[in-house]
């Protein structure tokens, strides 16, 4: 399964530049850790590096104008940090398997005739034995126009910044691997169009690599309506598929179904068993049976701590779990004492399984961060001039040791032992 490393984030509103984990030219800062959270004050960004992954997404599938324009972020404007000088920028620095040469992928945004287009876009990867030096691009792209090695092979003759220059082909035309390559509209990706194509295999699986993430904004009472009868694979964004998530598990994965139950059962009692019910109108209904009653609770009748538990649990029994998978604040409407429970589920999902899912999370509940280590946990905050910055907590040889001495990262958090010094 892919993981990511790090990632960066530039002018992209109050992040101005944000940057978590590793990448080509930072071999030294410390990977991503499979499981990530992001803690910090309200207003200190969490919500707006959320959505920064939500963005990309949208680029991918729907172009960057269209991503710009989504009534929730309102245009290229609105978006852009204040007093920008350049482009909105993504770095994004990871590795399709463990043993696998680390690619990174680059994305500026900016304005053409008034109307967001791509700037450039980049992916690059080190060649076959090359322990140093700047890495090979493989794809590049200026306002559309580039070129895009085929296959999987990089020639070792040829100069680092062939794909860079202006006429990226000008030095590669011999080679018949180079492809160039003009696109017909400048606010689509080109790893939409190319990744699309059995020649650019690497570009492809980055392209999945990216497509397949998840963005969990879960909400109860959307879960609660009646949906059409029908299994669905996978949960959507807001979870109002949630039954029709149920139906398919019950049919297709009974067993996998059967751990959700045992789970939750042992987490809320009396929940015995969930099931589904179709009416005769076509319509799906959500059950839940439990112990000292002879009727069922409907999915209306159950409270939302139950119903995200729920949801999150089966979330990560997905057979086909996301590569990486975003979850804002998991804890709200659910019991204190389940928090670290929860923390726990995430992390051994994370850790504990071949294929398993990269989290990442943002939290402002120190009893969720008590579970997580220093190293799992990232602080994000608004600095004096409006914009955001962001450090882990492991970085920090007072934390570290202090954890280590048995106290929870989310009571010192609560205590101020997380702000700045």
């Amino acid at each position: 399964m892919p993981i990511l490393e790090g990632f960066r984030i530039r002018n992209y509103r109050a992040l101005r530049d944000v940057a978590l984990g590793r990448f080509w030219n930072q071999q030294k800062n410390p990977a991503l850790t499979p499981l990530v959270a992001v803690i910090g004050k309200n207003g200190a960004g969490k919500t707006t590096l959320f959505d920064a992954f939500g963005f990309l997404g949208d680029c991918l599938a729907f172009g960057v104008e269209e991503a710009c324009e989504h009534p929730e972020r309102g245009g290229f404007g609105r978006l852009i940090s204040a007093g920008a000088q350049g482009p909105i920028q993504f770095e994004l620095y990871y590795r399709e398997a463990l043993k696998e040469r680390p690619i990174t992928y680059e994305l500026s945004i900016g304005l053409h005739k008034g109307r967001p287009v791509v700037i450039e876009e980049r992916l690059r990867q080190r060649r076959q034995g090359q322990g140093s030096g700047r890495p090979f691009s493989f794809l590049y792209l200026h306002h559309g126009r580039g070129a895009a090695w085929k296959g999987q092979a990089v020639a070792s003759d040829l100069q680092e910044d062939d794909l860079e220059r202006q006429d990226p082909l000008r030095a590669t035309e011999e080679s018949a691997e180079v492809e160039q390559v003009t696109l017909v509209d400048n606010r689509r990706l080109g790893i939409a169009t190319l990744g699309a194509l059995k020649d650019h295999k690497r570009i492809a699986r980055f392209r999945t690599f990216l497509q397949g993430w998840h963005l969990s904004y879960f909400d109860p009472s959307a879960a609660r309506g009646r949906p059409r009868a029908g299994p669905q694979k996978h949960l959507n964004v807001r979870g109002d598929n949630l039954s029709n998530v149920v139906q398919y598990m019950e049919r297709e994965h009974k067993e996998r179904f059967a751990k959700v139950l045992q789970r939750i059962s042992t987490k809320i009692p009396g929940v015995r068993t969930i099931d589904t019910v179709q009416t005769e109108d076509g319509f799906l209904l959500l059950r839940f049976h439990s112990d000292g009653f002879s009727h069922p609770f409907y999915v209306g009748q159950m409270s939302d701590g139950t119903l995200k538990l729920f949801t999150y649990l089966l979330l990560l029994e997905d057979p086909d779990p996301a590569p990486f998978i975003c979850i804002e604040e998991p804890e709200n409407g659910l019991y204190h004492k389940l928090l670290q429970d929860l923390a726990r589920e995430f992390r051994n999902h994370a850790t504990g399984r071949k294929n398993a899912s990269q989290l990442f999370i943002t939290t402002h509940q120190p009893v969720f961060v008590d579970a997580l280590s220093p190293d799992e946990t990232w602080i994000l905050e608004k600095g004096a001039d409006g914009f955001s910055t962001i450090r882990r907590a492991g970085d920090d040889p007072l934390i570290r040791h202090l954890v280590e001495e048995g106290l929870p990262l989310g009571s010192l958090w609560y205590s101020d032992y997380l702000d700045p010094r």
